[in-house]
């Protein structure tokens, strides 16, 4: 079965809106995991805009399924997790003033760097992971940096599943053969919807793990918390 990862981003972004402690972002986390959740993921970014570098040490104490911390790995960011030691470590290329994540890494361009961050976390016990397009080179890129996983962004997929092209996922489809070739675990994430969930898992070989926040979230408001995970629970069976 497919792991399902929940960002709880959007809790953060909802509490910070009023300012106190509504909603709760550590009994979020805490319920996302008794509804069956197994893993938690934040992505905090340099404003703090959702996330807070705090949030990030609190959750150390609650999350006992899975805890993965996403982010540019610069300096403050990689302080952080070197602090926290969460289970797994994403790294993703977004600019300090980005919505949202919006492509993968260019790994031929970025190996170095990216060699030298990924051993430093190895060293101390995290999980890799490296956010990537479908892009056959760039999975190989992936590779030569000593990962061990790549994220794959979907939100091309998701896009053209949307629009009733189902031969969207093809790229996809090519990028994980390969990594599975290559010994790379691989997990997904972007616009992942229960509208798109099941077709994707089902065509994936090897998928490991999703992480998925702002649907989830979104979908919850009108269709609860918990029945909302165990419908992706079931999806991805």
């Amino acid at each position: 079965m497919t792991k399902l990862s929940v960002n709880i981003n959007k809790i953060a972004t909802l509490r910070n809106a009023r300012g106190g402690n509504v909603p709760d972002l550590l009994k979020v986390a805490v319920d996302i995991q008794r509804f069956g959740g197994q893993g938690i993921t934040i992505h905090p970014r340099p404003d703090e805009r959702h996330i807070r570098y705090q949030d990030a040490r609190d959750l150390k104490a609650i999350v006992t399924t899975e805890y993965n911390i996403e982010g540019n790995p610069q300096h403050n960011f990689i302080d952080l997790v070197l602090e926290c030691k969460p289970d797994q470590v994403t790294l993703v290329p977004d600019a300090i003033g980005a919505i949202t994540s919006s492509a993968g890494w260019d790994t031929i361009k970025n190996q170095e760097y990216l060699t030298e961050v990924i051993h430093e976390f190895q060293k101390n016990g995290i999980r890799t992971s490296i956010f990537v397009d479908p892009i056959l080179e760039m999975i190989e890129g992936a590779k030569k940096t000593g990962t061990d996983r790549i994220e794959l962004y979907t939100e091309s997929f998701a896009h053209q599943y949307s629009l009733g092209n189902e031969r969207g996922i093809d790229p996809y489809v090519e990028a994980a053969k390969l990594a599975n070739e290559l010994g790379l675990g691989i997990n997904a994430g972007h616009d992942l919807s229960l509208d798109n969930i099941k077709f994707f898992k089902d065509n994936i070989p090897g998928l490991l793990e999703v992480s998925i926040g702002h649907a989830l979230i979104s979908e919850a408001l009108y269709l609860g918390l918990d029945n909302t995970v165990n419908m992706y629970l079931n999806k991805l069976k």
